[in-house]
């Protein structure tokens, strides 16, 4: 049996081994189906859920407070450039080995978990993105290419190359189409690790670390070893993450990874749903989906700045007002996110179906009686 069939038979029920299977048909009809626009779209939404289901490994799964993710993100990104520009090695490389140099950045991060905790830890890790961003990028010219940023390599292996395209008999797909399946396919893979991560011995000690770190090692946990595996796992996924952002935007600058996108990917999994498989996938089509659907309606919405129009809100600072209203509302609403929003409305739809059922049974016994 495949990976994929056995995480969907393992723990999902019937309606969530539907939804999953539907999710992937439709994730791999997508591209067929959008315009360009879009689709570029969607590959920046995958890619920022890779590292989304990182930082929840993290912090929804262990309870650790990180603002430090842009640095990782950035760790990848470089990491991934370097080998595959100037060492030229195949995308076959230089994509797992930006994951494992951020692994092992994050290992050593660790080693500071040990002794801090929530806040204090979240303003250690915060001071990663001012150190790799403001001093140790803009001097290390080698790999980084100073503040000016540099350009990354687009996968490719032997004379075949993303740039290039694909066809297949009569079906083609371009540039975008392939990066969107490969951004897919990791994220798919990413998310079945993390399924069987958290029906693991590894994964229970994740949880009793995230509820209560002194019960835990009372009870036998080694609390060290949790910590270092949960910053490795969101390290690697981090990196990875960054080394696709950075191939698919073709250039990036050591300004991008910054306090705010370090920020942006805490909304992620808060508004999606902290501990949960599908949040973080949900709180990225949100964090970067929203600016990209305002941004592409603005000549449409009256209160916004955009086409002839020259008076109205930005989009960017629409934005930074949606997300603000919905992250209150939603998490008054609804504190387990997207994902508990949609639990709670599958319950409603169930419990409305069970209702004309009920009354059948107790119409039938009536008639009988």
């Amino acid at each position: 049996m495949s990976s994929f069939g056995r995480f969907a038979r393992s723990s999902l029920s019937r309606p969530g081994r539907v939804a999953t299977v539907a999710a992937v048909v439709v994730g791999i009809l997508l591209p067929f189906w959008v315009g360009g626009y879009w689709l570029s779209t969607l590959v920046f939404v995958l890619i920022a859920a890779l590292g989304a289901l990182g930082l929840d490994v993290l912090t929804g799964r262990t309870g650790q407070i990180s603002l430090g993710h842009a640095f990782f993100l950035m760790v990848g990104a470089y990491a991934g450039g370097y080998l595959g520009g100037n060492l030229h090695l195949s995308a076959l490389l230089w994509i797992p080995a930006a994951g494992v140099v951020a692994g092992i950045l994050g290992a050593l991060t660790a080693l500071t978990a040990m002794r801090l905790r929530g806040l204090y830890l979240g303003i250690v890790t915060l001071g990663l993105v001012f150190i790799g961003g403001q001093w140790l990028a803009p001097s290390w010219r080698t790999v980084s290419g100073g503040p000016g940023g540099r350009s990354l390599p687009v996968p490719g292996n032997g004379s075949f190359s993303f740039s290039n395209g694909l066809s297949i008999g009569s079906l083609s797909i371009d540039e975008n189409g392939l990066y969107y399946y490969l951004a897919f396919i990791l994220l798919g893979l990413g998310m079945i690790y993390v399924h069987n991560l958290g029906r693991s011995r590894i994964g229970r000690n994740m949880a009793a670390v995230r509820d209560r770190e002194l019960a835990a090692a009372v009870l036998g946990v080694n609390v060290a070893r949790t910590k270092t595996t949960a910053f490795i796992v969101s390290s690697i996924m981090a990196g990875l993450a960054g080394a696709m952002y950075g191939s698919f935007l073709g250039f990036v600058t050591p300004g991008e990874f910054d306090l705010l996108l370090s920020i942006q990917y805490v909304i992620m999994i808060v508004v999606g749903g902290l501990g949960s498989l599908w949040g973080p996938a949900l709180g990225a089509l949100f964090v970067v989906g929203l600016p990209a659907f305002l941004q592409n309606e603005a000549a449409n919405l009256p209160f916004l700045e955009g086409g002839a129009r020259t008076t109205g809100i930005p989009v960017a600072d629409a934005t930074y007002i949606v997300y603000g209203v919905l992250l209150v509302v939603l998490l008054l609403l609804e504190p387990r996110g997207l994902v508990g929003l949609a639990q709670r409305i599958g319950s409603l739809v169930r419990r409305r179906r069970a209702v004309p059922k009920e009354l059948g049974v107790v119409t039938s016994l009536t008639q009988e009686g």
